[in-house]
C-alpha cells in the first residue's frame, strides 16, 4: 500500500489557513489588502468580541460578478497574476489567491458583492469550507465579506487566541498602519460600543499622523523629507543594465526626536509601496541612523515610506507578504539610513550625563499632564530655555592661524550647517480635529507607541549652537577637555572632536578632488591575503582619490608610496589593512558613498590627537571652536560619543536645590 497520499482539499486549506490565519487581525489584513486593491476608497471594519465573533470589511470598491464571486474561493484563483513574469513586478497588495477560500475554511463566512455593470449583486456563503448558498441581492456597488465565529472548526486554535482587548489592540494598530500608507483613503474602525478610527481623507502624510496620533505626538516627530536617488551597485555587485539606470529609491515619513526614546520597535511603522513589511535589514539601518544618539537598549518611532520599482522587490518570500527581499540591499540599507540621520542632524542632539549614563534624570512622562518640549523650542535657538544659564564672561577672540599648524597638526572645518526647523503648516478647512487614537481611552493602546518620552532620557536635548561659547578649564587624564558655559558643565573627548573636525574636512576635501598626500621616505610592502587583495583591486582607485599611492609589488604584496597628509609612516600600514578588512567585514556590498566616508573615518582616526596627549590653552579653544562649526557635533564618525553636558539643573538637583 502506498505511503505517500495527496490531502484532501479541506485539509490542504486548513494548512493554508493556519500560514495566512493566524489571529483575527490576519483576517483583517487580508480582506483590506483585497478593498485597497479593488479601489475602494471608504473602507469600513466593524470588529465584535475583538474579532472572534465577528469581522465585517465594507468598500466601495469595484467588486464583483457572480462568477467570479464564486471562482474567488477556488485555491489560488486571483485577478492579480497572469503568468510566473508577473512575480517579478508584484503592483498589488494582494497576489496568492489564497485570502477567502483559507478564511472559509476556518470560519462562517458571507461574501456580498456587486459591479458597477451588474443590475444585481451576489450573496455566497460558506461554513467551515462547505458552500451554504449562493443567492442573488440588491447591493451596492462594492464588496462586503462578513467573517463570524473565526477558528469554530478548529477549537485547538481558538484556544490560542488572547483576549478580546488584546486582539482589538491588534486589529487597531493594522487599521492604522493602512491608514497611514493610504492618506487619500478614508477608514473607519468600530465595534458595537465605540469609533476607534474614522480618518477622512488628506492630502499629505503629516495631516494623516496628526489625524492618527493627536498634536502630542506629532509635535514629537521629525519629517523625514522626499529624498529620492538613482539605483546604484554596490562595488562588488553587478553593474547596473542600461534599462535600469533610470529606476530610483524614494524615501520619505517620520522619526521621532532624540529625546523621544521607546523601550521596543512597537513604534517602528515600514511601509515599501504602501505595503507594510517587517524588514530586518531596514530595522538595522533605522539603529544605524540613531547610532549613538540613542542607548542600544532603546529605540525611536519611526514612520518610514520606502518607493522603489516593483521589479526591485519580491514580496513572494512569505505567505502572509509581511516579508520582503531587495535587490539592492545595501543601496537600500545605506540610503535609508542616511536620510533618516540627515534628518536627525536637524534636531542636532547632545548626550547628556544621565542619558550617557542609563540613568532616569526625569520622570516618565508618557501620556502626562505637562506636555514635551515642542518642535519649535527644541530648534529654535532663540526661543526661552527652560534651564537657567549662568553667566560666564565672553571668550576672547582667537585667530584663527593661533596655535594651529605645524606644531598641532590642526585642520580648519567649513562653515556650520544652519539648523533646518521643521514645523508643518495647514491649510484651513484641512480635517484634523477628526478623533484619532491619542483621545481614545484604553484597551487599544497602538498610540502609546508613539507617546511620552522614556524616563532615560534627559528632560531638554541642548542646540549644538550652545557649544559655540565653550570655555575650556582644563583636562582630565590628558585625554577629556574640561569646559563651561551657560548651560552647565561639559566634557570633550579630545581624540573623537579632532576625528569629526578632520572626517568632515577629509570628505569636504574628496568631494572636491582636493585630497592632500604625502610621500614616504621608503615605500612601505604590505602582503595581503587573498581576500583583501581582491577587495584592494575593487577599491584602488578610490584609495588614489583618498590620497593614497599603492601599487602592487609582486602576486599578493603592495608597497605603500604615499598616505593622506597627516598619517605618520608607522599608521599608513595600519590604515590600509583596516580598510581593506573593514570593508571584508561587511562582504564588500557597500555603494561608493558609504566606502568614501569609511575611508574618510578610518584615515580621521589614526591622524587625530591622541589620548594622553596634553594641550595647551589655544589648542583646546581652537578644538573646541572647530567643532562647533561641524555638522553632526554629537558623535565622531564611528559613533561614540563626542560631548557630555551636566546642565545647571541637573547639578542643581543633584546638591537638592531643587
Amino acid at each position: 500500500m502506498s505511503r505517500i497520499r495527496i490531502l484532501p482539499e479541506a485539509v490542504a486549506n486548513r494548512i493554508a489557513a493556519g500560514e495566512v490565519v493566524e489571529r483575527p487581525a490576519s483576517v483583517v489584513k487580508e480582506l483590506l489588502e483585497n478593498a485597497l486593491d479593488a479601489g475602494g476608497k471608504t473602507i469600513r471594519v466593524e470588529v465584535e468580541a475583538g474579532g472572534k465573533r465577528m469581522i465585517r470589511v465594507i468598500d466601495d470598491g469595484y467588486g464583483m460578478s457572480h462568477d467570479d464571486a464564486l471562482l474567488a474561493f477556488e485555491r489560488h484563483a486571483t485577478s492579480k497574476l497572469r503568468s510566473a513574469d508577473d512575480l517579478l513586478s508584484i503592483p498589488t497588495l494582494g497576489f496568492r489567491g489564497e485570502a477567502l477560500p483559507t478564511i472559509a475554511a476556518v470560519s462562517r463566512l458571507l461574501l456580498e458583492t456587486r459591479s458597477e455593470e451588474d443590475a444585481e449583486g451576489t450573496r455566497v456563503e460558506f461554513a467551515g469550507g462547505k458552500l451554504v448558498s449562493v443567492k442573488s441581492a440588491g447591493l451596492p456597488t462594492g464588496t462586503t465579506v462578513s467573517v463570524a465565529d473565526l477558528f469554530y472548526s478548529v477549537p485547538a486554535r481558538r484556544k490560542f487566541l488572547k483576549s478580546e482587548t488584546t486582539e482589538l489592540g491588534h486589529i487597531a494598530s493594522l487599521v492604522t498602519h493602512y491608514a497611514l500608507a493610504n492618506p487619500g483613503r478614508q477608514f473607519i474602525l468600530t465595534t458595537p460600543t465605540q469609533q476607534i478610527v474614522d480618518c477622512s481623507p488628506v492630502e499629505r502624510l503629516a495631516e494623516r499622523v496628526y489625524q492618527l496620533f493627536g498634536k502630542q505626538s506629532f509635535d514629537e516627530l521629525i519629517e523625514i523629507p522626499v529624498v529620492s536617488a538613482a539605483f546604484r551597485a554596490a562595488i562588488t555587485e553587478p553593474e547596473l543594465e542600461p534599462s535600469e539606470e533610470k529606476a530610483r529609491l524614494t524615501v520619505y515619513g517620520f522619526t521621532s526626536r532624540p529625546e523621544i526614546q521607546r523601550p521596543n520597535r512597537n513604534g517602528i511603522y515600514i511601509f515599501v509601496n504602501r505595503r507594510l513589511v517587517r524588514d530586518r535589514l531596514i530595522l538595522h539601518a533605522i539603529n544605524e541612523a540613531y547610532r549613538n544618539i540613542h542607548p542600544g537598549s532603546v529605540f525611536p518611532a519611526t514612520l518610514l515610506f520606502l518607493e522603489m520599482p516593483y521589479d526591485e522587490v519580491d514580496v513572494n518570500v512569505h505567505p502572509a507578504k509581511i516579508e520582503v527581499r531587495f535587490r539592492r540591499s545595501q543601496f537600500v540599507h545605506d540610503f535609508t539610513r542616511d536620510a533618516i540621520r540627515q534628518a536627525l542632524m536637524s534636531a542636532r542632539p547632545i548626550a547628556s550625563f544621565a542619558a550617557a549614563a542609563g540613568s532616569g534624570a526625569a520622570p516618565q512622562n508618557a501620556n502626562a499632564a505637562g506636555a514635551p518640549l515642542s518642535a519649535a523650542a527644541s530648534l529654535d535657538p532663540a526661543a526661552p530655555s527652560v534651564i537657567p544659564r549662568a553667566i560666564i564672561p565672553a571668550m576672547e577672540e582667537i585667530g584663527l592661524g593661533s596655535g594651529v599648524g605645524s606644531d598641532g597638526g590642526f585642520d580648519l572645518s567649513s562653515a556650520p550647517m544652519q539648523p533646518i526647523e521643521q514645523r508643518f503648516s495647514f491649510e484651513p478647512g484641512s480635517a484634523l480635529g477628526a478623533p484619532g487614537f491619542a483621545t481614545e481611552p484604553p484597551p487599544p493602546n497602538w498610540a502609546a507607541n508613539f507617546a511620552g518620552a522614556n524616563g532615560d532620557a534627559p528632560a531638554t536635548l541642548p542646540h549644538p549652537d550652545q557649544i559655540a561659547d565653550l570655555k575650556p578649564l582644563g583636562q582630565v587624564s590628558s585625554s577629556f577637555i574640561v569646559a563651561v558655559n551657560g548651560e552647565g558643565l561639559w566634557l570633550v573627548d579630545q581624540h573623537v572632536a579632532h576625528e569629526r573636525v578632520l572626517f568632515e574636512h577629509h570628505l569636504e576635501a574628496r568631494r572636491a578632488g582636493k585630497v592632500e598626500s604625502q610621500r614616504m621616505l621608503m615605500p612601505l610592502i604590505l602582503e595581503l591575503s587573498p581576500r583583501q587583495l581582491v577587495i584592494y583591486e575593487k577599491i584602488a582607485e578610490e584609495l588614489s582619490a583618498n590620497g593614497f599611492e599603492v601599487e602592487p609589488m609582486g602576486p599578493r604584496s603592495v608597497a605603500i608610496q604615499a598616505a593622506p597628509a597627516g598619517i605618520t609612516g608607522s599608521d599608513a600600514e595600519k590604515l590600509l589593512t583596516e580598510i581593506l578588512d573593514g570593508i571584508e567585514r561587511e562582504n564588500a556590498a557597500i555603494s561608493i558613498e558609504t566606502l568614501q566616508a569609511k575611508i574618510a573615518a578610518s584615515t580621521a582616526c589614526h591622524a587625530a590627537i591622541k589620548v594622553n596627549m596634553p594641550l595647551d590653552q589655544t589648542k583646546m579653544e581652537w578644538l573646541l571652536a572647530a567643532l562647533a562649526k561641524t555638522d553632526c557635533p554629537m558623535s565622531c564618525p564611528h559613533g561614540r560619543p563626542v560631548v557630555l553636558r551636566y546642565s545647571i539643573r541637573e547639578i542643581e538637583k543633584a546638591f537638592h536645590r531643587i
